[in-house]
């Protein structure tokens, strides 16, 4: 899905100061965060939003690309929820000082606590990539896909907690809860603190004692389930739509990841794609090149009739307007079809049909003789095709 402009999502002027970047977002964090907002998929989302436009344009050099352009300057730039929110919880202590150890001082309402507490988790579920092929046809109009993906989802037998009853899971006793072990080391420059990762626990500050069975205690199975996606009209190769909440559910009942579809393009048998304009050959015969005619040409939507004027030469084109493809979201309108006429000379005639084509070697009327409009016609066109 299209991104929205990071500046708008902030709610400020393109030229807002440091401080003003700060502060606005630091409004949406604590407005948004999924611990102040348990369940709440709407505000998780804007928090995400809020996150990524906060990390582009607080940094000078990503904000400088992204000024010049646009999303695709800063494409990759955008936080990692993989761990879940921790590393964005780390962002907001430091726009409120660093002293708040967790968001207890908004009343609890963010899971956390002064004094050193261990803050609660949360979790963001992997991303699925899938690689989606449409023709031609299905591009020109937009189309619903069912795409079968396995993954990720909350176990039901446990409701996603890793265990049956809340008594079976308890707080780890070697790091009492916070997910972390202190090492003091003595040195001759003193003692140095060292904190790392609970093994036992892995972090989590609690462990299980008697995990479901069904999910070994994680918490989550694998499950194979079909999605709907609506592919919008006009899409290219390489494009990449991002369907929210789409990918693998997250331990701990977290966030889910996204499902990001890769548009892949199906090549067409008489038409070849270059943005939204499309280009065909239509071979014709000499009589008609020479006399004029009707001719029928391939279409995205069927066929047409185009008029071949008298004296067509091979290699000319005909445009038919509006007869391409959609740009994405209708922006840009929609491009053209271009028709380059060949003309077949065949390489073996009839005794009849050689001694007419004999008759007209000497003929003025066919001998080679371009005007200067057609020389310079050629000229530009001829790598049109190639």
């Amino acid at each position: 899905m299209a991104k929205r402009d990071y500046y708008e999502v902030l709610g400020v002027d393109k030229n807002a100061s440091a401080d003003e970047i700060k502060k606005a977002y630091r409004k949406l964090a604590v407005k948004y965060h999924p611990d102040k907002n348990p369940g709440d998929k709407e505000a998780e989302e804007k928090f995400k939003e809020a996150a990524e436009a906060y990390s582009v344009l607080s940094d000078a050099d990503k904000k400088a690309k992204y000024d010049q352009f646009g999303h695709a300057g800063v494409d990759g730039s955008a936080p990692d929820f993989s761990g879940g929110f921790g590393n964005l919880n780390d962002i907001l202590n430091d726009l409120f000082g660093g002293g708040f150890g967790g968001f207890g001082g908004f009343g609890g309402g963010f899971g956390g606590s002064r004094g050193g507490q261990r803050q609660q988790k949360v979790y963001r579920g992997r991303d699925i990539r899938v690689r989606v092929k449409l023709t031609l046809e299905e591009i020109a109009k937009g189309v619903e896909k069912e795409i079968s993906i396995e993954r990720s989802v909350p176990c039901k037998d446990c409701g996603g907690k890793g265990a049956k009853n809340a008594s079976d899971i308890k707080t780890c006793s070697a790091c009492n809860g916070t997910g972390q072990v202190q090492r003091v080391v003595n040195t001759f420059l003193g003692q140095t603190v060292t904190y790392s990762t609970c093994q036992q626990c892995g972090g989590e500050g609690k462990v299980i004692s008697n995990p479901c069975r069904s999910c070994g205690g994680t918490g989550l199975v694998r499950k194979r389930e079909t999605i709907k996606v609506k592919i919008p009209a006009g899409v290219e190769a390489g494009m990449q739509m991002n369907i929210s909440g789409e990918g693998h559910a997250a331990k701990n009942n977290g966030v889910n990841g996204d499902l990001l579809v890769v548009i892949e393009e199906q090549e067409h048998p008489n038409l070849k794609r270059e943005g939204n304009n499309l280009y065909c050959t239509k071979i014709v015969s000499l009589p008609d090149a020479i006399l004029g005619g009707e001719v029928e040409v391939p279409g995205i939507d069927g066929s047409y009739k185009i008029k071949v004027e008298p004296g067509t030469q091979s290699g000319t084109v005909v445009r038919l307007r509006g007869r391409g493809l959609p740009t994405v979201n209708g922006y840009g309108g929609t491009g053209d079809l271009y028709v380059k006429i060949a003309v077949w000379i065949p390489k073996k005639l009839e005794k009849d049909d050689k001694a007419v084509i004999e008759s007209l070697r000497n003929k003025e009327s066919f001998k080679p003789n371009p005007t200067k409009e057609d020389k310079s016609f050629f000229d530009k066109l001829k790598d049109l095709f190639d």
